[in-house]
């Protein structure tokens, strides 16, 4: 509660000084005022309205004694347990006296108590609470606090797409549900006294990350009917402080706060909004601030689905050569009962690697560093939740890849993405090893299957090792002459490549060394571990791709896995790799589709799982309840 104060009736210019404090009850105001006290003056009384609530500092010695001896330290504090009515409503007189009986002279002071406050949902329950203890400070875990806010990194616009984030502006009243409310409330008169104003305002620090919308007044309203006009800009990078109206009376004003940027290196993700009253000066001198209010928000961090949370809905891109591509993909997206989105050539201009219109992205510029393949998003992957030695993550951790540790030269995804990454805190990234690969992505070599049991997942890697020794039983069961791809090579060649077998025992390792990472980091066993039998070949720069078309490439879709089509050998009319594969995932209860994208990704270095994407129910476990 905010307290004004006016008409000190004292003219005197010297002689001893009595300070009073005007104290809210919530202690959100403390400031002194000084009453000068006539010539001679030795004792003092008080008298007060109703409302007003005093007591003396140090108590005075005589308990209950009046007048009261003034010495150099005494003090008024003074409070009021209820707001104000109407302008100077409650006042307060200070009765000066030579000796006890002997009256000097009297100073009166007027107050307007004001409520103040400026909301937010601190509690995380969806509702705007009055005034909550810890609105003004943010704490992670279960029993933790603070309100939370969005990136507006969508677009509401139909025509000429750009990111929310880049308009100072409500292009749409659906963008409001991309905000966070915020509340100013009021209890006090009619309106302030003279010269008296609220100000909302940030610092120039967190100007770059937040814009804060108000709504126009009711009566306004009543003309406007919600129109974007309604929710004008009040505080962004322009605008660090604006005047806001006082509501008067019991009454409140609705803002709506957006969040411009994810947390990143040089940005935590807390922002401080605060609202002060503004008392006038004299003369030329700009208002003082008398009483401020604040609220904190902690922007949500960029947060990733892994493969074992329901889908949604798939997304792919029609181009002029995947058709075959397109049927397999309709067929097992309707099989498993959820939508399927095509962004057609008009609109991907023909990158099948795009995987989606209409979302929130992210883009970050590399200064001074040389950009990869391995900053394409193939190369970011992400667990289902495990625990770690103790520590949980119940919304996994983030899979990227880079060089070797200890390669001099190599290629890495770049520091500002990874920095990015590392920032978001809540899915603690894991670098493998990818450099190996000429695409150099994770989703190459490895990917997670939901599994029945306590686990709930599985971890499937790319092995030439299974598919060497896949192969040699075929050799030793009489299948030497069955051929890859329906026509070349046989098994019979592929066993007697010397230099294939020394670029699949080189690869072997790389996956290998990867494997004991991820053991390590995830916290997992060899039982936990599924191995699939893929071969690569090497064709630049001793680095690696698929031999055949890669069917840990997958996409995920519940119990149903979307796999490249392998082309393998036949035995009695059925692929051997595909008859592999299945007997591989049967003890899983998922159903495998080979889908086939042999001309249109695998032969431009790519499969399913690169030209897709998956729209994922989020996590049930709410991330701000992490224990950090």
């Amino acid at each position: 509660m905010a307290f004004v104060y006016s008409g000190g009736v004292n003219s005197w210019r010297r002689g001893s000084v009595l300070d009073t404090c005007f104290r809210s009850q919530q202690s959100l105001l403390c400031y002194p005022h000084r009453l000068n006290a006539p010539p001679g003056s030795n004792y003092f009384s008080v008298k007060c309205s109703p409302r007003v609530q005093y007591r003396i500092s140090p108590p005075p010695a005589e308990n209950g004694l009046l007048p009261i001896p003034i010495n150099g330290n005494t003090m008024l504090l003074i409070t009021m347990g209820t707001a104000s009515e109407m302008e100077n409503d409650s006042k307060l007189s200070v009765l000066y006296y030579g000796e006890k009986t002997k009256e000097l002279g009297k100073a009166v002071v007027h107050f307007t108590a004001v409520e103040i406050s400026l909301d937010v949902d601190a509690d995380r329950d969806g509702q705007v609470e009055r005034n909550n203890p810890n609105k003004g400070s943010w704490m992670w875990g279960p029993n933790g606090h603070g309100a939370i806010l969005l990136v507006n990194c969508d677009s509401e616009r139909v025509y000429g797409k750009k990111l929310d984030t880049l308009s100072a502006e409500v292009t749409r009243v659906s963008d409001l549900k991309d905000m966070s409310p915020m509340m100013l409330r009021t209890r006090g008169p009619p309106k302030l006294p003279q010269g008296y104003k609220l100000a909302i305002h940030i610092s120039q620090g967190d100007a770059e990350t937040v814009r804060v919308y108000k709504t126009r007044s009711t009566e306004e309203n009543l003309f406007y009917n919600s129109f974007v006009k309604d929710y004008p800009l009040v505080l962004g990078f322009k605008n660090l402080s604006k005047e806001v109206p006082y509501p008067g009376g019991n009454a409140e004003m609705k803002f709506y706060v957006e969040g411009l940027r994810f947390p990143d290196k040089d940005f935590e993700g807390l922002i401080t909004i605060s609202l002060s009253l503004l008392e006038p000066s004299s003369g030329d001198f700009p208002e003082t601030p008398i009483f401020t209010d604040k609220v904190v928000f902690r922007v949500a961090p960029w947060i990733m689905t892994p493969n074992t949370l329901n889908p949604v809905e798939v997304f792919v891109c029609s181009t002029s050569d995947n058709y075959e591509f397109l049927k397999g993909m309709r067929k097992l997206v309707e099989k498993s009962g959820y939508k399927l989105k095509i962004c057609y050539e008009y609109m991907n201009r023909q990158d099948r690697w795009m995987q989606g219109p209409d979302f929130g992205y992210v883009t970050r510029t590399a200064y001074n560093e040389v950009v990869s393949s391995l900053d394409s998003f193939g190369n970011l992957e992400v667990s289902p939740p495990v625990t770690v030695n103790g520590r949980n993550y119940p919304l996994g951790r983030i899979i990227i890849g880079v060089a070797f540790p200890t390669a001099t030269e190599g290629r890495n995804m770049t520091k500002v993405v990874q920095d990015f990454l590392w920032a978001q805190k809540v899915q603690r990234p894991i670098a493998l090893f990818s450099d190996w690969l000429v695409v150099g992505h994770v989703d190459e070599f490895m990917t997670f299957v939901p599994a029945p049991d306590k686990k709930g997942f599985r971890l499937l890697l790319a092995s030439p090792d299974a598919a060497y020794k896949l192969f040699r039983g075929l050799q030793k069961d009489g299948h030497g002459q069955a051929k890859m791809f329906d026509g070349k090579p046989s098994v019979n060649e592929i066993l007697s490549d010397e230099k294939l077998l020394a670029e699949n025992n080189y690869v072997q390792s790389c996956i290998d060394w990867n494997r004991d990472v991820l053991k390590r980091e995830l916290g997992l066993d060899d039982d936990d571990i599924i191995d699939l039998p893929i071969l690569f070949h090497v064709i630049e720069d001793n680095r690696a791709v698929a031999y055949y078309p890669d069917m840990v490439n997958m996409i995920v879709l519940g119990k149903n896995l979307g796999i490249p089509k392998p082309f393998g050998p036949k035995v009695d009319g059925r692929c051997v790799l595909e008859t592999e594969m299945t007997n591989l995932m049967k003890g899983l209860g998922v159903r495998c589709t080979y889908i086939d994208d042999f001309a249109s990704y695998h032969k431009n270095l790519g499969e399913v799982h690169c030209g897709s994407n998956v729209r994922r129910e989020p996590f049930s476990f709410k991330w701000w309840n992490l224990e950090m």
